[in-house]
């Protein structure tokens, strides 16, 4: 049985697995650092002990960033978009974020080239 508020659980829109994406945030560069998956278990994890928690798909078991690797994610703040579907976690990263141990999951990743717009209105 999760933990997590009622009131919260009642505003997630959960994919068919139950999981709510994290898209997560460096507080202080407002660099995105990585993409993670919630349940309602690891979203009241993530809300009450200050320290990132998520739902591994691969493994199907609950981490919490950084007990295996020391990189731990200090939880600043976590708000939910306005469709419900995803999280913003914003955290203070201690050490890189990716298991590739680059800063970032999106260096490991790389840049795709995409086509730059004009930056004029849509």
């Amino acid at each position: 049985m999760s933990s997590l508020d009622p009131s919260i659980a009642a505003r997630l829109k959960r994919d068919s697995s139950g999981l709510v994406c994290a898209v997560v945030q460096d507080d202080s560069t407002d660099q995105v650092l990585m993409v993670g998956w919630m349940d309602d278990e690891a979203l009241a994890r993530t809300l009450t002990t200050g320290r990132a928690t998520y739902w591994s798909r691969s493994r199907q078991e609950y981490w919490r960033k950084g007990d295996t690797s020391g990189n731990v994610q200090h939880v600043r703040s976590v708000a939910l978009d306005c469709d419900g579907d995803a999280l913003l976690v914003r955290v203070e990263q201690v050490g890189p974020a990716c298991h590739t141990g680059t800063r970032t999951c999106f260096e490991a990743g790389g840049d795709l080239g995409a086509v730059l717009g004009d930056g004029g209105p849509a």
